[in-house]
């Protein structure tokens, strides 16, 4: 598909998901989830950078402030009210992220007397690590497209919370982990198993608010992340990052994207990981299409999935393209050049992906509709993803 039809496609997929979600117009009642907004956020901004239209950015900046005043309160059936942080109307409006932000999910988080019900709780609200992340990015792309210290400031305090709320020392002399799912509140786990990413996910995130942080708010020692880097960086340490899921692939890719921009921005020296990362990737390519998904019908695939690598694989072209004009980042890393040759070979998944998902009759199958807000969101950030992995 050729640059201006991709840019049109995805400006149509956006406008579609503004107005069925109620985001514009605004509906009594919108529909917002944390990871799909976050991504929905990203894509508004790179509208507006390529087109200049000033709606785009409004609706990335309305969009921001739907998600806080929605998941950063309590649910409606909740016996509990106002911010989740616990603060008063006004500092809650001022600090809306100081208490995490909700999931998002239809069900509410589980009580005290509920029996654990692992399929159960895939439908539950609470919060995850690996969304508020997801925010955090989005809050910082916000602060730099506009110029607006205050989305930084939102998206550094998010990431104090997160690593509060979800970091535990198992026991004395061990190291510390990360909760998956956490309460609402984030009183208490939900699901105490570490995912995957998660480590990685939040090193690199921290690192890049770090970069990033507006001028007029570096020195804040409030707004300082050394210790939780620290931290994030001993968890990482001797991980096997390797997945067969095309979505964790696709992430691995694109965290590589991130950490070579930070290490062409002379702010981030751990320039071994992006090899590690893209081993990584080559590893899990190899066992994931062994299983050949792409041969299945749209019934038996999962839309934002696939998506998630499409997105992985065009960081991996703009990777490319970005060693190509900075050979320090191949200095001391012989293996860097090859193991990112072996990733390209899969490039051509890309418009396979995207082509597929695109077609009348994909669209039509269970698994999109029952993801649909996800599956629209993230094609478009497929077909546009600059806004998603620029720093």
């Amino acid at each position: 598909m050729e640059p201006n039809a991709r840019l049109s496609t995805a400006a149509e997929i956006m406008i579609e998901f503004a107005r069925s979600t109620g985001l514009s117009p605004t509906a009594k009642a919108p529909r917002r989830y944390l990871w799909t907004d976050a991504f929905a956020v990203c894509n508004f901004l790179e509208l507006y950078r390529q087109t200049g239209d000033e709606q785009y950015k409004d609706l990335a900046l309305v969009l921001v402030d739907q998600v806080h005043d929605i998941l950063g309160r309590h649910r409606e059936d909740d016996a509990r009210t106002g911010w989740i942080s616990g603060m008063d109307e006004k500092e809650g409006r001022n600090h809306p992220t100081r208490g995490g932000l909700r999931i998002g999910k239809k069900m509410n988080e589980s009580g005290p007397a509920d029996r654990f019900d692992e399929d159960l709780e895939w439908d539950r609200d609470g919060q995850y690590y690996h969304y508020l992340t997801k925010w955090m990015h989005a809050l910082s792309r916000v602060g730099r497209v506009t110029g607006n210290p205050s989305y930084n400031r939102w998206s550094t305090e998010l990431a104090k919370t997160a690593h509060a709320g979800f970091t535990y020392l198992p026991s004395p002399g061990t190291q510390k982990r990360i909760y998956w799912k956490m309460s609402i509140d984030l009183s208490h786990p939900l699901v105490p198993s570490m995912g995957h990413h998660d480590p990685l996910d939040g090193f690199i995130t921290y690192n890049e608010l770090q970069a990033t942080l507006a001028n007029e708010l570096r020195g804040s020692p409030e707004l300082d992340l050394s210790v939780e880097i620290t931290d994030m960086a001993a968890i990482c340490r001797g991980k096997n990052w390797v997945t067969e899921d095309p979505l964790g692939i696709g992430g691995l890719l694109s965290d590589a994207y991130r950490a070579a921009q930070l290490i062409v921005s002379g702010t981030f020296k751990a320039a071994g990981l992006l090899e590690t990362l893209l081993d990584a990737s080559r590893l899990g390519l190899n066992s994931c299409l062994r299983i050949n998904f792409m041969k299945d019908p749209a019934g038996y695939r999962l839309a934002f999935r696939e998506l998630g690598l499409a997105i992985g694989l065009r960081a991996a072209t703009r990777l490319d393209q970005l060693i190509a004009g900075e050979p320090r980042l191949l200095k001391g890393q012989q293996q860097l050049s090859e193991l990112l040759a072996m990733v390209m070979r899969y490039a051509p998944l890309i418009e396979s992906i995207e082509e597929f998902w695109l077609k009348r009759t994909s669209s039509e199958a269970s698994t999109w509709t029952e993801h649909r807000d996800i599956n629209l969101v993230m094609l478009a950030t497929s077909l546009v993803p600059d806004g998603y992995l620029t720093i």
